[in-house]
Parts: C-alpha cells; sequence; structure tokens
C-alpha cells in the first residue's frame, strides 16, 4: 500500500482515535502520544495496510487497542516496581539508615570541591584519575584535595560522634 493511502487513512480516523485514546486515560496528554504511537506503528507496517477503505480505518483502531493494552502493561509493571522500591525503602534497618544520613549530612556539608571528589569517588564509583579528569584537575591536585577531603570528613564524623555520646 502506499504512503499516501495511509496518510488519508490517518487523516480521516486520527480524531476518532485521539478521542478513543482520551476515554481511556488519566491525563489527556497521554492520548497525544498514544496516538503519535499508533502512526508511527501504522507507517512501520504501511506495507500491511488494508486495501479496502472502510477496512483501514478497523486496522488502525486495532493498532490502537494494541498501543493502549501495552501501556498500560507498562504502567501496571512500573507501579509494581515503585511497590517493591518502597517495600524494601521501608525494611532497610532504622540504625543503618541513620547511620548513612548521618554520613550524608558530614559529606554535604563539606567544601564544594571537597565533596564533589568524595561523592564522585564513593558514591559514583569513579577512580580518582577519572573524578580528575571529570573535574578538570591535574591528577596531583586532586589527590592532595582527595586526602584533604578524607580528613575533613573524617574529623565532622568525630565531631558528629561526640555530640551524639555527650548528648
Amino acid at each position: 500500500m502506499s504512503a499516501d493511502s495511509l496518510s488519508a487513512a490517518l487523516d480521516a480516523t486520527s480524531a476518532d482515535l485521539l478521542a478513543y485514546f482520551e476515554r481511556r486515560v488519566l491525563v489527556r496528554e497521554d492520548a497525544a502520544d498514544l496516538l503519535a504511537e499508533v502512526m508511527l506503528q501504522a507507517w512501520r507496517r504501511v506495507d500491511s495496510l488494508p486495501q479496502a477503505p472502510e477496512r483501514r480505518r478497523m486496522w488502525l483502531f486495532t493498532i490502537a487497542a494494541h498501543v493502549l493494552a501495552n501501556q498500560r502493561r507498562s504502567s501496571r509493571r512500573r507501579a509494581a516496581l515503585a511497590d517493591r522500591i518502597r517495600q524494601h525503602l521501608t525494611e532497610v534497618n532504622e540504625p543503618d539508615h541513620a547511620e548513612a544520613l548521618t554520613v550524608q549530612a558530614a559529606v554535604r556539608d563539606l567544601a564544594v570541591a571537597h565533596r564533589e571528589l568524595i561523592m564522585l569517588v564513593h558514591w559514583d564509583g569513579l577512580s580518582l584519575a577519572e573524578a580528575a579528569e571529570l573535574l578538570g584537575l591535574n591528577p596531583s591536585t586532586a589527590r592532595s584535595r582527595y586526602s584533604a577531603a578524607r580528613e575533613a570528613l573524617r574529623e565532622a564524623l568525630i565531631e558528629i560522634a561526640d555530640v551524639a555520646r555527650t548528648g
């Protein structure tokens, strides 16, 4: 089938397809995204466009039904994943969580140059050489800055522990 035939079928049916989606989704903007996906899939399958003009509308609605089903499955999977993540986060051991928050706070209180090196190396898993490259630092400057950052962090954590002990 020709691209002209598909273009004509989409022109004749797109308003109905948009209304179809708008009645089935919660967010109106999602309907436009779903319609765009139908158009994309129709163009990919232009060779399957029915010859009979009266069948083209149903062909497009069939694609729309599949697109909507895929969108709903994806939404359910995302919701299930979010539920599993929430469950995991609620199972986090509170003392460990409190300790992690304390370390995060201490890191945030470091000087910007020190904080970024500590975060890149310890939280983002970069080597010191990679962190230096990312920050545009000479490797020797990064090493000395990292050493100072570790010392500042150590002192901050000792201070926090002392405050916690003395109450």
